[in-house]
């Protein structure tokens, strides 16, 4: 949640209030039925719902839900200016390594939210079998060393290449942007409405599920 305030709830209890800089760590796994409700009567509302598919033999796992307060996410600052809100895995920088505010995810996502000052630069070491993903939302940025970089116009996403380090450099008028990075699961996707799965029979059986009742049962 970039800004704003957002109310969610769902079927096993939980409820939380989304704030400015606050972060919603859901887990859908066997199936969660939940709502998310703007709060506020004026100002910007603003941020990003990202979805990172389970493998196959976690999409059985019981729902999970945690509300990360802005304060409990660690904010790295760069030596050329700008920072880092370290989210999700870890942020290597001059030497220094920052764990995010989640951890032990089975795709091993990297989840940074970036900010440079004009012409600032950001450069972080990445899997070479990881997909990598950027989107500027503030700004445009130049990705790649210098001599051979692309532009990333503002409100743009780019799917970047093979490699093992990511170099983004931000436009005259500086930058924010996401950076997200994670292991490819090479399985099928199947999906229908709110429902992912592997396999049409699985996605039907999820709609049976949902319309008898069954995915709010606890399992068994």
């Amino acid at each position: 949640m970039l800004d704003g305030h957002m109310l969610h709830q769902d079927h096993l209890g939980n409820r939380g209030d989304l704030r400015s800089g606050d972060v919603q760590w859901m887990t859908a796994g066997r199936g969660i039925i939940h709502s998310e409700m703007p709060q506020q009567e004026r100002g910007r509302m603003r941020g990003f719902q990202l979805w990172i598919n389970l493998p196959a033999k976690e999409k059985m796992k019981p729902a999970a839900y945690r509300d990360i307060p802005a304060a409990e996410i660690p904010v790295v600052p760069l030596a050329g200016g700008g920072r880092v809100k370290v989210i999700a895995g870890t942020l290597v920088v001059s030497g220094s390594s920052t764990p995010g505010a989640m951890q032990g995810l089975s795709t091993d996502p990297l989840y940074f939210d970036v900010e440079l000052p004009a012409r600032g630069v950001f450069s972080h070491p990445v899997s070479p079998d990881h997909n990598v993903f950027l989107y500027a939302y503030e700004g445009e940025v130049e990705v790649g060393a210098a001599g051979a970089t692309r532009p990333l116009k503002s409100h743009s996403a780019g799917v970047l290449s093979a490699g093992d380090r990511i170099e983004v450099t931000a436009a005259a008028d500086g930058a924010r942007f996401i950076f997200l990075a994670g292991r490819p699961l090479r399985e099928p996707v199947v999906q229908y409405g709110p429902f992912v799965m592997n396999t049409r029979e699985e996605i039907e059986q999820a709609i049976r599920d949902y319309q008898s009742g069954a995915l709010t049962q606890p399992a068994t």
